[in-house]
């Protein structure tokens, strides 16, 4: 069987856990060191990454995986609370990059994600993922 290109291609990205939907840029690496950096910096005032210890916003602990508006204790905006969202990392990097455009009507403080680059948004990513 003679495999086309686009084919190849399609099968690669989806060996990578990238998929078909996933953005024409290049992925970007994260590195958890960094993402502490960020997380400190950026987050922390506002999230806890201790289960059941909310702040200003939920507990970022295990998020990844987690349906949006279910921790329990946090008053959530309605608009998020009913989005169906489940937080994966695609989702929580455009969330981060644009809250108000994935979610109009949240309350996420970040109207553009601030001033956070991609590799910040990896480096947090990477850095959640860690931290259970």
């Amino acid at each position: 069987m003679h495999i086309t290109p686009p084919l190849l291609l399609a099968g690669a990205l989806c060996a990578l856990g990238l998929g078909l939907a996933a953005p024409a840029r290049a992925a970007v690496a994260g590195r958890a060191d960094a993402g502490s950096d960020v997380y400190d910096s950026e987050c922390a005032e506002c999230h806890s990454l201790h289960a059941g210890k909310n702040k200003k916003g939920p507990s970022l602990a295990a998020v990844t995986g987690r349906t949006a508006g279910t921790v329990p204790g946090y008053k959530y905006s309605d608009a998020l609370a009913h989005s169906g969202i489940v937080w994966t990392p695609e989702k929580l990097a455009a969330y981060i990059a644009a809250p108000k455009k994935v979610v109009p009507g949240g309350k996420m403080k970040y109207d553009d994600g601030g001033d956070l680059t991609a590799q910040d948004i990896a480096d947090l990513l990477a850095f959640l993922k860690g931290a259970h």
